[in-house]
């Protein structure tokens, strides 16, 4: 376990996410203390942040105040900034506070957007992993009619109107669905110059499928009522540029007002301090119980470690269930050790619960326990388990009160424009004043 401090190992979780979150409230018990650091005070479910930037919840709905989270355990503090290094050999951590000494280190810091050599696109097509994220996609987004509906040209209008996402997996399927419905069956009567019915939604894979990490079956049947919904699906077709003005694909050009990056993640740079082999995604290959090879005293989880299920052979899948599993399992790990500092370590197994992926409005792809379904029935098992796995009563019942409202009238309650440079934007004006004097 290393050097104790106080009679107790000092345990560090660099990351507030579903794997670091997880593994401290495993630890609420144990004969150890825990010290959780992120760059955010707050939690967030991530699977929902697509509703966030697409007006139907607000981040409230979908986010959690780590320090009231952890509350009730005695034996954890929270530390709110940034890591910057970690020196395994000293067993400390840089980040904004100061050093940090550590005998268990859990790193669980996450994933950023990835552009594949193309840094410079990130500017014109921002990714979706943050809440910021979610809510500058959001203003873009409703924007986007705002402009349209005083635009004077018909090719800016029609570009206004066109939206990009780049990547069929999840969040760019559940992107996609969302924005048609909002353009096709939520805010048509409220503009007056424009038929938003007529807005362009195209989705872009490189792959030959949507949701390319789920079964066919599921593939299919997303293509389909995507396309029934009036998305339009570009397959197999990597991006060749992006810029502010739209998108290429090879023989291509999409003018478009919003390109949204959902093609990709990469992990946390800190994964480069551990000086151990990485694979071609940046990720740590981690030994069956989850820990850094030449490391036992530091584990690499979620988006930043690439885990071998040791009951299959297949690697577990970057999701939300994965990561929390991982976090359990250590948690377990570093109690068994804390209290009895015998035995080897158990490897971790994967429980494959399922995929799931929404696409609209009681639409939705399921496979669980080996079976694929799709429809009405797939929907409401999706609105399930993302219910319950949500933090907090509150947010379950504003989620499950939101998406009963909308279900019902096709409105969303979050159609806010925030930001302080909406009024730069050409959509803004002072009172008495028409917008296009």
């Amino acid at each position: 376990m290393g050097t104790q401090h106080s009679g107790r190992p000092r345990v560090v979780i660099i990351g507030g996410g579903f794997a670091g979150l997880t593994c401290a409230r495993g630890l609420a018990r144990a004969p150890v203390e825990v010290t959780l650091i992120d760059r955010r005070n707050h939690h967030v479910f991530q699977p929902l942040l697509y509703q966030v930037a697409t007006a139907m919840l607000s981040p409230a709905d979908i986010s959690a105040p780590i320090r009231r989270v952890v509350r009730h355990q005695r034996n954890t503090s929270v530390v709110l900034g940034e890591v910057h290094e970690i020196d395994p050999e000293r067993r400390v951590v840089v980040s904004d506070a100061g050093e940090i000494a550590y005998d268990i280190l859990v790193l669980g810091a996450g994933a950023r957007p990835v552009y594949f050599g193309h840094d410079e696109w990130a500017k014109c097509a921002p990714g979706l992993k943050t809440v910021e994220d979610a809510l500058e996609i959001r203003r873009e987004f409703l924007l986007a009619f705002e402009r349209a509906e005083t635009a004077r040209d018909e090719d800016e209008r029609r570009r206004e109107l066109t939206f990009v996402i780049v990547g069929a997996g999840p969040t760019g399927v559940e992107l996609a669905g969302a924005m048609i419905e909002i353009a096709r069956e939520v805010v048509p009567r409220d503009f007056r110059n424009i038929d938003t019915r007529s807005a362009r939604v195209v989705l872009i894979e490189a792959g030959d499928r949507v949701l390319p990490g789920f079964p066919a079956r599921n593939s299919e049947h997303a293509d389909r009522d995507l396309r029934r919904m009036g998305v339009e699906l570009r397959l197999a077709s990597p991006v060749t540029e992006i810029d502010e003005r739209g998108v290429a694909i090879e023989d291509e050009r999409i003018e478009a007002g919003n390109v949204i990056w959902a093609a990709g993640v990469e992990p946390s740079p800190l994964t480069r301090d551990l000086g151990t082999p990485l694979d071609d995604r940046g990720r740590v290959e981690v030994e069956p119980d989850l820990s850094v090879p030449g490391h036992p005293e530091i584990f690499a989880v979620g988006d930043l470690a690439r885990v071998v299920d040791s009951a299959t052979g297949e690697e577990v899948p970057g999701m939300a269930p994965g990561a929390m599993q991982m976090g359990r399992h250590i948690a377990r790990l570093i109690v068994r050790e804390a209290r009895s500092s015998a035995g080897s370590r158990r490897p971790f197994e994967y429980r494959d619960k399922g995929t799931l992926a929404t696409i609209g409005r009681g639409r939705a792809v399921a496979t669980v326990w080996g079976r694929a379904f799709s429809g009405w029935p797939a929907w409401l098992v999706w609105a399930l388990v993302h219910v319950f796995y949500l933090i907090g009563f509150r947010n379950r019942f504003m989620v499950m009160l939101e998406w009963a409202w909308a279900y019902v009238t096709y409105k969303r309650g979050a159609r806010l424009i925030t930001g302080e440079d909406s009024a730069d934007e050409g959509v803004g004006w002072e009172w008495g004043r028409s917008p296009r004097q």
